[in-house]
């Protein structure tokens, strides 16, 4: 075996990797206050930004799911990889030789399943751009000349040529030392007679990369009049390879999507690369699919569903392009950007259309004119004959049960008023009244599934929240943040974390017991097993993954992201600030052993024994004196 990578080298590439350039490779970022950024969450689906971002503490948390973490942590739940996958991909990312205790230099054959095929795919694109310059890729040549793509425009999207023969990019691969079992399972090759040979053979090729830029699959456009597979032959599902889950061309418009908060959504490989070459560099596309639910929150991660934000759909104005209309129309609801069909004259795709009439008429096309509700609906009136009333009728059930569809009841009364426009019934509240009814009962029959988003005490959390339940792991009362207790030892733990500085040395000599909430006395442990909270004054994010590392379960680790990203209460975090927190935990601590102390000895009255009764009253005394102490000095009596 290859062996653990050297902690150093972990280190390293934690510190060489910042934390805010890999989430920005997945999600539009914003400015959250407090040196913190925020975005909408990739781990689950949500309309408003709860996840948080703090580059300057190298962690993540979301307030909404509870994931957090480091680098490692973030790319390891995004891309599923282990730890030593994600340590090796992010060392190449940073350009780090990492170093392996037991065996040292890692071989390749060693290394995880996700970066060999990523490997893979990545010397296949190179083969087939070698290819595509070959005499035998005459053909292709020709066919992208003959759409307007010149050999600029192929180099720039890494178009290539899959040669005809059995096994040419087999060997190819099997030379730079992938197995069988990697090209199988990769999708490149597939198995025939006498071994693996090429999926690919005599064909156009589009590599297809994920949001991070990394090659996953390739679309292959049939050349010949004797291949007699499909026209369009993409990867199959592979371990990297989801087409419900790629754009192709997002990796080259993800970040002019999040400039200009607008995407444009065509067909097809080359529409993308018209569009990007008349200056539409939002332009992406499916990968052989019909654009669905995980397309949308790729998009409405990079969006950040800021209402101003406009989905501009570019179908083909065939039946097919239609339901497809419909199809996105049904998802419509889950963007908060407002949608837009976009259908060039003569039902031209982007690239017919540049051909034909230059950069401009594309540029044009896009620009949102017809909203998507307005043609989706208009297809299905068309369909019925609206001088009859057994007509209108007709439309208005199809159409109304579409509209009722709409989640949001001001949209859907909007658009409801809009149909009776489209339909031709004059009275709108019959329509209203109409759609109403059949979201009433597709919601009885379905059941009502929004979300409750109930939250632990994030930053979101409104003031006056009634008590949440414990998390899992813990034992004893629910945090309660209406408790002034609470609230002041959550504030402290957020001190110790993020300003170790300002309660130093102080906060090390306080107790578990200072803790009321158990959530926060396993913290306050986490942070003792760390070596305290002095050990972040050297190093704040060596001492943060320190205090993770201590965490016995996945919830305490969750709850130290949490307190490390989010923002304080009070307005300026100084000193002063510092000191009221430590005072207000260890006052109230002193204040409950007297209470307890005076308890005990009330409820065994005359049976305690006079030396006992002695040293609790004494006990009881300098309590007091101290506590005494610290209302009047507060921090200078710690």
């Amino acid at each position: 075996m290859a062996g653990r990578i050297n902690d150093d080298d972990v280190k390293a590439v934690r510190d060489a990797v910042p934390i805010d350039s890999v989430v920005s490779e997945y999600l539009q970022l914003r400015n959250a206050g407090g040196g913190n950024l925020k975005g909408l969450c990739p781990f689950h689906d949500e309309k408003s930004p709860s996840f948080q971002v703090s580059p300057g503490k190298g962690l993540f948390h979301c307030f909404g799911c509870q994931e957090g973490g480091d680098t490692i942590a973030f790319v390891m739940k995004i891309d599923h990889l282990s730890f030593s996958e994600t340590v090796e991909r992010l060392a190449a990312k940073a350009g780090i030789t990492l170093r392996y205790e037991e065996g040292g230099y890692n071989p390749s054959h060693q290394r995880g399943e996700r970066i060999r095929l990523i490997e893979a795919h990545q010397a296949a694109a190179e083969f087939y751009v070698r290819a595509l310059e070959s005499p035998e890729a005459e053909i292709g040549r020709k066919f992208l000349a003959e759409r307007g793509f010149d050999q600029d425009a192929a180099t720039h999207f890494r178009v290539g040529y899959s040669p005809a023969g059995w096994d040419h990019l087999t060997r190819y691969l099997r030379g730079k030392g992938f197995s069988d079992k990697e090209l199988i399972t990769s999708g490149l090759s597939q198995d025939g007679r006498r071994g693996p040979i090429d999926r690919f053979r005599g064909r156009l090729m589009w590599p297809i990369s994920d949001t991070a830029g990394e090659i996953v699959g390739f679309g292959a456009r049939k050349l010949r009049d004797d291949d007699n597979g499909p026209k369009y032959l993409n990867t199959p599902e592979t371990p990297i390879y989801k087409k419900s889950q790629v754009l192709y061309g997002i990796d080259l418009a993800k970040k002019d999507i999040a400039k200009a908060s607008r995407a444009v959504v065509v067909e097809g490989y080359t529409d993308v690369m018209a569009c990007h070459l008349a200056g539409v560099t939002t332009a992406i596309a499916t990968c052989g699919t019909a654009f669905g639910n995980d397309h949308i929150k790729i998009l409405r991660r990079l969006l950040m569903d800021n209402g101003s934000a406009r989905v501009i759909f570019t179908f083909d104005g065939d039946s097919a392009g239609q339901k497809a209309a419909l199809r996105a129309f049904e998802d419509d609801q889950k963007f908060a950007a407002e949608t837009y069909i976009a259908i060039a004259p003569d039902g031209m795709d982007p690239c017919d259309l540049r051909l034909a009439k230059g950069d401009d008429s594309v540029r044009d096309l896009v620009e949102p004119r017809t909203p998507l509700f307005e043609f989706a609906l208009r297809q299905i009136v068309g369909r019925y004959d609206l001088e009859t009333p057994a007509g209108r009728a007709a439309a208005l059930d199809e159409a109304a049960a579409v509209v009722a569809k709409i989640k949001t009841s001001s949209v859907q009364r909007e658009v409801a008023v809009q149909l009776a426009g489209f339909v031709g019934i004059l009275d709108q509240e019959f329509v209203v009244h109409r759609v109403a009814q059949l979201a009433r009962w597709a919601r009885d029959k379905g059941g009502d599934n929004a979300e409750r988003g109930a939250r632990r005490g994030g930053p979101q959390a409104p003031r006056g929240a009634a008590p949440q339940q414990p998390a899992p792991g813990f034992s004893g009362p629910a945090l309660n943040l209406r408790s002034p207790a609470h609230r002041t030892e959550r504030e402290l733990l957020k001190l110790a974390l993020q300003k170790p500085a300002l309660v130093s040395p102080a906060f090390d000599a306080y107790g578990l017991d200072e803790f009321t909430a158990p959530p926060y006395a396993a913290v306050r442990r986490c942070i003792e097993e760390a070596g305290g909270a002095e050990q972040g004054l050297a190093d704040n994010r060596e001492y943060l993954v320190a205090v993770m590392d201590a965490a016995p379960d996945n919830t305490v680790r969750s709850l130290v992201t949490e307190l490390a990203v989010e923002v304080f209460i009070g307005k300026t975090i100084d000193e002063t600030y510092a000191g009221m927190q430590l005072v207000h935990v260890r006052l109230r601590a002193v204040d409950r052993r007297i209470n307890d102390v005076q308890g005990s000895l009330a409820r065994l009255g005359s049976h305690v024994a006079p030396q006992d009764l002695a040293a609790a009253q004494n006990e009881v005394w300098v309590l007091q004196q101290y506590a005494q102490s610290l209302r009047a000095h507060g921090a200078a009596a710690l």
